[in-house]
């Protein structure tokens, strides 16, 4: 049952922050709410205040510049990202990542900034943005700041805002030449949140043959969105192979922390992380190769 509360609806950026410095750690931001109304139905959550910011046309915005990247307003929905022409060009595994998250009408509804916000370590944006070393922009009433993506997750459904700031914005920096990024979870039924999933980025060095620069970034095992760094370096300045990766795939499922619930143990996760990093690295060195592009159609 829903618990009582105070329901407040903003239609700026300005009076969002002023409620929210108001009501001090005595509320709960809701913009599409497909994560905090199930908590607040299950009685985990019961805030004295409900700030809406739906109606903040001002955050819900896609901006690509070649120059300068992809800005993403936190309120933009999942399903305007999976059908803006500019993302599908520049940012094609966005797509479909998106394209597998939950369902139509969560995506039609759900927004990216809340996605975030929500700290889910099984989220899907996470693992792939911080694959791309994207930040968020943070606001309060006293000014802004930037953060990298993969510092915002502090533990468990816990994130690095502070009390009275609010999440206003995504940036994504112009894709590397010769870079790829791709991303694959493991689920048993398409579109449910993954048991476990991989998001791995790659740069060619400038001989076309060893590896620059290496991200591994594992979802739903650990508390956040983890970076599998020893992974990672292993990859630097090597030329990739069959046998580099088998090692890099479980360097990975030894530097995550997984959970055993019920929908895996935790050695079968371990297991899990293992064979898609093989499979994901291997697919972001392919199209590293060919042609550059950020992304690539994920199975």
């Amino acid at each position: 049952m829903i618990h009582n509360f105070n329901y407040h609806r903003a239609t700026t950026v300005q009076e969002s922050l002023s409620l929210l410095e108001k009501f001090k750690e005595d509320y709960k931001i809701i913009c599409g709410g497909q994560s905090l109304l199930i908590l607040m139905r299950q009685g985990l959550v019961a805030p004295e205040n409900l700030v809406d910011i739906k109606s903040v046309k001002e955050m819900s915005y896609i901006d690509y510049d070649p120059k300068k990247g992809l800005k993403i307003g936190a309120a933009t929905t999942h399903r305007e990202i999976e059908k803006s022409p500019e993302i599908k060009k520049n940012y094609p595994v966005l797509v479909e990542m998106e394209e597998n998250l939950a369902s139509v009408q969560t995506r039609n509804w759900g927004t990216i900034g809340g996605n975030l916000a929500h700290g889910d370590p099984a989220s899907d944006p996470a693992p792939i943005l911080i694959a791309m070393t994207a930040t968020v922009k943070l606001a309060n009433t006293n000014g802004e700041r930037s953060l990298l993506l993969e510092d915002f997750f502090v533990d468990i459904f816990e994130t690095a805002l502070e009390e009275g700031e609010l999440l206003i914005e995504i940036q994504v920096p112009v894709p590397l030449k010769k870079s790829a990024v791709a991303y694959e979870k493991f689920n048993i039924i398409k579109n449910h949140q993954g048991i476990v999933s991989v998001a791995a980025s790659i740069t060619m060095a400038e001989d076309g043959i060893g590896c620059k620069d290496a991200r591994i970034v594992l979802g739903a095992a650990a508390a956040t969105p983890l970076r599998a760094g020893e992974a990672e370096q292993m990859l630097i300045g090597k030329k990739i192979d069959t046998k580099l990766l088998a090692s890099v795939g479980k360097k990975a499922s030894e530097e995550c922390d997984p959970v055993s619930d019920i929908h895996a143990t935790e050695t079968y996760r371990r297991a899990l992380v293992k064979a898609l990093t093989i499979k994901i690295m291997k697919k972001a060195w392919e199209q590293a190769k060919t042609s550059g592009r950020v992304g690539g159609k994920h199975t």
